[in-house]
């Protein structure tokens, strides 16, 4: 819940990891299905700073999050399909999208995040072309650190 309402306090605003700047949709009879954020993991501090002065100012005066990503990739923050539609496939769809779009395209390297106790993401990233290049933890939780290269 409280993700969700940094989120969308966040999403409104320019020039933050969550922006609109950074995401990517799916629309369906003009509603969106579908959404991917990512951006450049050198703008990381830069783009963070309004979601850590947010926490700061209304959750945790300490808070001080762990990098998630770093330079030299564009990082898949988040992925979402609307529940009513997921397993026809939709979330594999906008990935191979955002591979082409930055891979093939733009000669970058994408990066994400998997959490250790979700297999079946872990498993449809590797069947993509993503590669394990090392661990993290974030707030408290084991994740793997992947990455797809041109």
């Amino acid at each position: 819940m409280k993700k969700a309402k940094i989120y969308i306090a966040l999403r409104e605003k320019n020039k933050n990891q969550y922006s609109y700047q950074n995401c990517w949709v799916v629309e369906d009879d003009m509603k969106i299905v579908a959404a991917i954020n990512l951006y450049n993991g050198t703008q990381l501090i830069e783009l963070r700073q309004p979601e850590i002065d947010y926490v700061r100012s209304t959750i945790n005066k300490n808070f001080e999050p762990q990098d998630e990503t770093q330079t030299g990739e564009y990082y898949i923050d988040s992925l979402g399909v609307n529940p009513k539609l997921q397993g026809n496939g939709m979330g594999t769809k906008l990935l191979k999208f955002i591979i082409d779009e930055y891979i093939i395209k733009r000669n970058q390297t994408l990066g994400l995040l998997v959490d250790e106790e979700n297999p079946n993401a872990k498993r449809l990233y590797l069947k993509l072309g993503f590669k394990s290049v090392g661990k993290k933890v974030l707030l408290g939780k084991n994740m793997e650190h992947l990455q797809i290269k041109s």
